[in-house]
């Protein structure tokens, strides 16, 4: 496991060779000595996972940095302590309202330093965790079925407004109920997760891939058109043919639908895949057709 990543912003080199010392033992520092900077490093990967922030900085303070870092969606959760000479309680106040985590006064002294950026780390660390457990499948790690509808939607009104195409495939294993009962849940839920390993290692990352009942799977492919999510589909049905999961023969049927840029909602396409899953099963399985 790599260590966190602490940004440490202050205009003063020496204030951050002062808390690099302190912390480059158990953190990965980066440091930047103005506002500006601090901005593009919490916007690109990998993001910080906590930012020491000075309030006294030329050109843009630390209120402003943390002004724009609650007001963007990609840099919003990424937790700040401000490190700073103001002790006002005035000061402190603003800070907070601001939504700093906490805030460490100048002198700094090393033993608070570090408990204080250990315990934030450790309560981003939970909250990551709970993002990750609300989010995803617990047994295939692949997103669940409430991200996928809310992500889907999103996708299916940008496809809209710009007319890019977005197609989505509907994938069930088949038989799988006679894996559970011939070899029980443990073998089931093994060939499961070596399906949704497979899932991800033939997707891409602005594809959404989601496990949303027993052993069904739905895919919603990003500037995809009905043709190519066929070929898609059919390379991933071919793949888990080959996959052999706990040397057992695993196929897998799929419907797929591409958005009809006619204001079709998401039910709609969904339920378009799905007639699709059902022709494919009722022509002999191991199937992919498209409606």
């Amino acid at each position: 496991m790599t260590n966190p990543i602490l940004l440490i912003v202050d205009d003063q080199p020496a204030n951050i060779q002062m808390l690099a010392t302190i912390l480059q033992d158990n953190y990965q520092i980066k440091v930047t000595t103005n506002g500006k900077d601090c901005l593009k490093i919490a916007n690109n990967s990998p993001q910080p996972d906590l930012i020491l922030l000075d309030i006294e900085m030329p050109d843009m303070n630390g209120y402003e940095v943390l002004r724009q870092l609650r007001a963007s969606q990609v840099t919003i959760d990424i937790p700040v302590i401000f490190v700073t000479a103001k002790v006002d309680y005035d000061d402190e106040e603003m800070g907070l309202e601001l939504g700093a985590v906490d805030y460490i006064t100048k002198p700094i002294h090393p033993a608070i330093v570090k408990v204080r950026v250990k315990n934030q780390i450790m309560i981003k660390h939970q909250k990551d965790q709970l993002i990750q457990m609300a989010l995803h499948d617990q047994l295939t790690k692949l997103y669940n079925r409430h991200y996928l509808m809310e992500t889907a939607r999103l996708k299916i009104a940008k496809s809209l407004r710009h007319k890019v195409p977005v197609s989505i495939a509907i994938m069930d294993l088949d038989h799988f109920k006679l894996i559970n009962d011939n070899h029980g849940h443990e073998i089931g839920d093994k060939v499961l997760i070596a399906i949704g390993e497979l899932l991800l290692g033939h997707t891409r990352k602005e594809d959404i891939t989601a496990r949303i009942g027993g052993e069904e799977f739905v895919i919603i492919f990003d500037h995809c058109n009905q043709i190519d999510v066929e070929v898609k589909a059919n390379h991933l049905r071919e793949k888990i043919e080959q996959l052999k999961p706990q040397q057992l023969n695993i196929t897998a049927s799929i419907g797929v639908s591409q958005l009809d840029f006619n204001g079709e909602t998401l039910e709609q396409l969904l339920n378009r895949a799905d007639k699709a899953l059902y022709q494919a099963k009722k022509q002999g399985r191991n199937k992919v057709i498209a409606i």
